[in-house]
């Protein structure tokens, strides 16, 4: 075509596309333009050149993929970083990758894609104050269209550097901050991540804080430094020379931590702990699957009716409840706009307060809403039992948390749903509560050891409720809904299961806290259904093996 009549043609499209836009603005299209613009003007015309969409294809997939890798490996940061969507902070982290990571050089090898995503392998050369080795380990990138110009690149994250790091981390080698421990348990028995993973994050955090108390000397590491305020411990990914570990002896007792360990591993999610009563020392944890989140310690979960332990001794106190006195347990009761009912509408005709808590009776305990104050609830969770006392354990934990509610959300709250959230490691502690009466901190580093002041709650619980109270849990442990997971307990012994709804689960979250003797324990199984059939076989283990 002649370029006489491609132009003719292409000044009639955009005379159309002023036209049509026009009549879509609402404005006097006979107004000449503005600012002494020509409506034939070269720079008014619009660009007809159309940007790609879509996924993708293979080819470009790998393509860009082999670019990318090439040029990362190469050196080329700028040009590595240009081939990504997010060029300042991929500019910042392959660039650190050499300055901070000591890389002095690496191969980048790209597999198999799979869709857009593309797995590659690793072969680095660390180098930091003469040391010098070889670095392997698996990554992936994922191609992604840009949205501006239709090109295929890199979609960035800081994972393509290393699986491991998240947003705000920091890839390091050199002297590690932290020399490296040997922790022990009670009795002197070293504790490995290699024998207890479950161990892998607490062994971690340990030694970020106390690897310098315990005496040791730094080696040279290659190691992600976490971002600010990340609940995750710094990690250690390469060992370029060994340090001298300083020796770290925890409250753990290896026998039952390996008894914690086998039975939430019968589970595809599951948590426990125990502690010692008479001191607070936590004797066991174990998390299922092993790796990732510590849930036995930092989890948040509503703790469903195991909270009724803490609950029957705020309407003991109140006068409101006592064992072997009358107590209604309905089949429904309304609070606050909202109808509660009980595990298949089960009711308790001419029942006593400890038939509804052996049965666990929802009604029983919502019915007593109106008669508490807003705060009651929290001020027996916080001044008897220790709920929410910023805890100094010696690693990081979630220290429970009941709040202050009122209507319906106050009255969910007795039994365990509402604001209220715990891990197994609070109700293990308020199982341990229930046992003496007073709450002792748990930990697991003495806290003499770094003059930690550990938390302390305002007042013991009452004689009377005391005593009462386990007899409650006694009671629910020998001919309640804890009686099967505790059959053939001998000692001093009590429990309480638990089972909390979860808006969109099919199953609630099955709960057991109990003890006996100097152990108590509480475990959790997400979407395990009845805590007595589910957290509770793994809880009475504990406790036998104790």
């Amino acid at each position: 075509m002649r370029s006489g009549a491609r132009a003719a043609i292409v000044g009639a499209v955009f005379a159309a596309m002023v036209g049509v836009a026009g009549c879509g603005s609402g404005q006097d299209d006979s107004a000449g333009p503005k600012d002494g613009a020509s409506a034939g003007s070269g720079d008014d015309k619009p660009s007809l050149k159309k940007v790609k969409t879509g996924p993708p294809s293979a080819a470009e997939v790998k393509t860009t993929a082999h670019a990318f890798l090439a040029a990362w490996s190469a050196g080329e940061t700028a040009k590595a970083a240009g081939l990504t969507d997010d060029s300042g902070a991929a500019t910042t982290a392959l660039s650190g990758y050499r300055t901070k990571a000591k890389v002095a050089k690496v191969a980048l090898d790209a597999g198999q894609a799979s869709g857009a995503k593309v797995p590659f392998s690793v072969n680095a050369q660390l180098s930091s104050g003469g040391d010098s080795v070889p670095w392997t380990y698996e990554s992936s990138l994922t191609v992604t269209r840009d949205t501006k110009t239709g090109k295929p690149v890199v979609a960035w994250k800081p994972s393509v550097v290393h699986p491991d790091l998240a947003e705000g981390d920091t890839l390091k080698t050199g002297a590690s901050e932290a020399p490296p421990i040997k922790a022990v348990d009670r009795d002197g028995k070293e504790l490995t991540a290699s024998e207890h993973p479950t161990l892998k994050t607490v062994l971690a955090a340990l030694r970020e804080r106390y690897g310098k108390k315990a005496g040791g000397e730094a080696g040279v590491e290659t190691w992600i430094e976490r971002a600010k305020g990340s609940k995750s411990p710094d990690k250690t990914l390469k060992v370029l020379s060994k340090g001298t570990p300083g020796t770290l002896r925890t409250t753990i007792d290896a026998s039952l931590q390996r008894t914690a360990e086998q039975q939430v591993s019968k589970r595809t999610k599951a948590s426990v702990v125990a502690v010692k009563p008479s001191t607070g020392e936590i004797l066991a944890l174990a998390n299922s699957p092993t790796s990732g989140f510590n849930t036995a310690f930092q989890g948040s979960y509503a703790p469903g009716s195991t909270m009724k332990i803490i609950t029957s001794t705020t309407l003991m106190d109140k006068g409101l409840a006592a064992y072997g006195k009358p107590h209604p347990c309905p089949k429904y009761f309304s609070y606050g706009g909202w109808k509660f009912q009980n595990d298949k509408k089960f009711e308790i005709k001419n029942g006593t307060f400890e038939q509804s808590f052996a049965r666990s009776c929802n009604t029983a305990f919502i019915s007593q809403a109106g008669k508490l104050k807003d705060d009651d609830l929290s001020k027996e969770a916080r001044d008897v039992f220790g709920i929410g006392l910023n805890w100094q354990a010696g690693v990081p934990t979630f220290d429970g948390a009941v709040p202050v509610q009122s209507a319906a959300s106050k009255a969910a709250s007795l039994i365990g749903q509402g604001g209220v959230r715990m891990n197994p490691l609070n109700m293990a502690s308020v199982a341990a509560t229930a046992s003496t009466g007073s709450f002792h901190q748990p930990y697991l580093v003495a806290p003499s050891l770094d003059d930690r002041t550990l938390a302390k709650a305002s007042r013991t619980m009452k004689s009377s409720t005391h005593d009462q109270l386990k007899k409650l849990m006694r009671l629910t442990a020998t001919s309640g809904t804890a009686a099967e997971a505790m059959a053939g307990m001998s000692g001093d012994f009590g429990a309480k299961t638990g089972s909390a709804e979860v808006d969109n689960q099919e199953k609630p979250n099955g709960w057991f806290s109990a003890y006996r003797d100097d152990v108590a324990a509480a475990g959790v199984v997400p979407e395990g259904g009845h805590g007595g059939d589910t957290a509770g076989p793994i809880v009475a283990a504990l406790l036998r093996a104790g």
